[in-house]
């Protein structure tokens, strides 16, 4: 396997800082495949449609991906509540995008993330981004009792982890405080599948926006090239 550098650029995460990608080279038909993706993930690496990448900063080291020990995960008293609340949404995993997807997918970018990436959105660039030629790509969805479209997880599995790319729900619903049930859900989805880690992308503790991903404990982050395990409980 071969590695090539991008450019610099400016961060996405941290506006005083540039970033730049590692990004894997192969020359196999198909060009990656589970096993050799899997491999990359303990090593930081994440996915975009068919590239795989990490963070190669010269001069910042921020980026950690984090992991969240699945089989040794216990939820909090305020996570039960959470999981309680939300008691009345039907989990379903499906490996297309509903037709109802976009109009949710839109209106959670125009909503929640006008200072984002994403923005203005655009469902046909997303769904290219999540989709895969050489994995299946899967979407948790959720529905409540009328079947409406609440909430959406794109997610990678491997073997032993499932991957979350990315979650978007009803901005209406902010009560149901559906991100950390998303993640909830998907801890569980890893229990019942006998796999011992959820891979949540990377962790920047400058980046208000990316700190929920270490309440969820106990949990692993690659520092050094070494994972390096956290205990620590949170109530949030």
């Amino acid at each position: 396997m071969q590695f090539g550098i991008t450019r610099e650029t400016k961060c996405g995460y941290l506006p005083d800082r540039n970033e730049r990608l590692l990004v894997a080279i192969t020359d196999e038909q198909p060009p990656m495949s589970v096993a050799l993706y899997q491999h990359l993930l303990t090593h930081g690496f994440r996915r975009s449609h068919n590239e795989v990448y990490r963070p190669y900063c010269a001069l910042c080291q921020a980026c950690q991906s984090l992991r969240v020990l699945a089989n040794e995960f216990k939820p909090s008293k305020n996570q039960l509540r959470v999981i309680n609340k939300n008691s009345d949404l039907q989990r379903t995993i499906v490996t297309k995008p509903g037709s109802d997807y976009d109009a949710l997918f839109c209106d959670f970018i125009e909503q929640r993330h006008k200072d984002g990436g994403m923005y203005p959105p655009d469902a046909k660039a997303f769904w290219h981004w999540c989709h895969c030629d050489w994995m299946t790509t899967r979407y948790v969805e959720w529905r409540d009792a009328d079947n409406k479209l609440v909430m959406v997880s794109v997610i990678d599995t491997v073997p032993d982890a499932l991957s979350a790319m990315y979650t978007f729900f009803a901005p209406d619903q902010h009560k149901r405080s559906l991100g950390t049930f998303s993640i909830l859900q998907l801890i569980e989805l890893c229990q019942q599948q006998n796999k011992p880690f959820l891979y949540l992308g990377y962790q920047i503790d400058d980046c208000d926006k990316m700190n929920y991903k270490a309440r969820f404990t106990p949990n692993e982050r690659l520092i050094g090239n070494q994972w390096k395990k956290a205990v620590k409980s949170h109530t949030l």
